[in-house]
């Protein structure tokens, strides 16, 4: 399977190893091959006869051989652990991948980021396997090989992929049911950026939602991959109206995306905004944060509407629980109002790409309709940004701190020496940059200290100055009295 690993020892290995591969670009060595014990010394003669021996019944080739499974390697992301940034390595896989009936072997050109890669690295997302293992669930490439009854794939098909994880590598081996043909004119960035976005926003969109002519619709994040690829899909549907939430400096992109109402989320409360102008409520509202929004965006939905939960983005910032939890929590929230949520006639549905991984047909059916509608020009995978895999860790900071409008992709191409001795600069320039502020930091908590203590210090001798009154003052009121 795509998503398997190096083993651990290796992969220790491989991780002290890797500044020195970054850094000189030399191609990885070869594995050790068992060597066997040397044979205890022997007469001339018996060499001789050993030798005559060893010819009639040992191959020649197998001593010369150099097979290529052997010498086959390929980088790969790896996620060796939960926590930051720095848990993702680049390592080398050695040995290539061994394909099964109905699997194909693709190499990899472009991947995709998703939120889902975010929580996985902090240990928030139960499909992907316990480190250390191959994160991503889609990727572009091109079929380098077939396996056993494989007949609608060849050698040189351009593909994109979808798997529930293992695809941030060069190399990949998945079965043909997760591979689709890219249609003609569509980039490796476009395909890599497609699956799970457009999957995702289609079958919340059509197969929950039922979106229908002149229905109104909230979408979170509107300037994310989901959120682009569901304005995209309200597009093809007559007078959908569309609110969206984004920070201000989004709004310009996403308007011109299809937004109809884009909403400020932090300066102004999106609740009472979408009041104003649509004071009967939403159709459909899909929720990827959770928490309080989940529950505001309920209560925004008009009799008949539903409420789409696809994601947890909150807890990326708040308290850290697998979706299992959150999932059991949200129910259990729901459960103790069931008699509101019949007399509301409102509905509230889940929806998870990952738990899908099984429901090929119905995947692709999902598919078809999408390609189709890319081949029409209707929808467009808007592209944010492209990092080489050396740069994954600032790929993720850039979805995490929500820069990026649009899908960030991740290409599988070396950063060139040029490339690796710029990112060096803007690293120390960075870690210099870090330093004055954590120094600033410093100094102006030992200034709010000292003001403190300075202030402190004149409370004190307003206090002495009142209690060396305070007889004075009592001889004044003697004197008063006595008068």
């Amino acid at each position: 399977m795509s998503g398997e690993d190096a083993p651990a020892q290796q992969q220790n290995a491989e991780e002290q190893k890797q500044p020195q591969q970054q850094e000189t670009k030399t191609p990885a060595e070869s594995p050790k091959t068992e060597s066997k014990p040397d044979p205890p010394p022997t007469s001339a003669s018996t060499e001789a006869a050993a030798a005559t021996a060893a010819d009639a019944d040992t191959p020649a080739p197998a001593a010369e051989k150099a097979p290529e499974e052997d010498t086959f390697s390929y980088r790969a992301l790896v996620l060796t652990g939960y926590g930051g940034y720095d848990k993702v390595k680049l390592q080398v896989k050695k040995g290539k991948p061994a394909l099964k009936s109905g699997e194909v072997m693709v190499r990899v050109k472009m991947c995709g980021l998703n939120f889902a890669d975010l929580m996985a690295r902090q240990g928030l997302y139960d499909r992907l396997p316990s480190p250390p293992v191959s994160p991503g669930m889609e990727c572009s490439g091109i079929i380098e090989a077939v396996g056993e009854d494989v007949t609608d794939r060849k050698v040189g098909d351009k593909v994109l992929v979808l798997n529930r994880s293992g695809l941030w590598q060069e190399v990949v081996v998945v079965a043909t049911t997760h591979t689709f043909l890219m249609p003609e004119g569509m980039s490796f960035e476009e395909a890599a950026a497609l699956p799970v976005n457009y999957i995702t926003a289609y079958m919340m969109l059509f197969d929950f939602g039922h979106l229908r002519p002149n229905q109104s619709i909230l979408v979170h994040m509107a300037a994310g991959g989901v959120g682009i690829a569901a304005t995209q899909l309200c597009k093809t549907v007559n007078d959908v109206t569309v609110f969206g939430t984004a920070s201000a400096s989004k709004h310009e992109v996403i308007s011109q995306g299809g937004v109809t109402h884009p909403i400020d989320y932090r300066t102004r409360d999106y609740v009472e905004e979408i009041r104003k102008i649509s004071p009967k409520g939403l159709d459909i509202v899909l929720d990827p944060l959770g928490g309080s929004d989940t529950h505001k965006g309920y209560n925004l939905l008009k009799p008949m509407g539903k409420l789409i939960s696809y994601g947890a983005a909150n807890m990326l910032a708040g308290q850290k629980k697998n979706l299992f939890a959150v999932a059991k929590t949200w129910y259990q929230q729901f459960s103790v109002h069931t008699l509101s949520l019949i007399q509301g006639n409102r509905s509230v549905c889940g929806f998870h790409l990952g738990y899908l991984d099984s429901e090929s047909e119905l995947i692709a059916q999902a598919m078809a309709v999408i390609m189709d509608l890319y081949k029409q020009g209707k929808i467009k995978p808007r592209i944010d940004s492209t990092y080489h895999l050396e740069q994954v860790g600032d790929a993720m900071r850039r979805m995490q701190e929500r820069h990026n409008i649009g899908k960030i992709i991740l290409t599988t191409e070396p950063m060139k020496e040029e490339e690796k001795k710029e990112e060096a600069k803007k690293d120390e320039e960075k870690k210099k940059d870090d330093k004055k502020k954590d120094d600033k930091k410093k100094e102006d908590k030992k200034k709010d200290e000292a003001k403190k203590e300075e202030k402190k210090e004149e409370k004190k001798k307003e206090e002495t100055k009142k209690d060396d009154k305070k007889p004075e003052e009592k001889k004044e009121e003697a004197k008063k009295e006595e008068n």
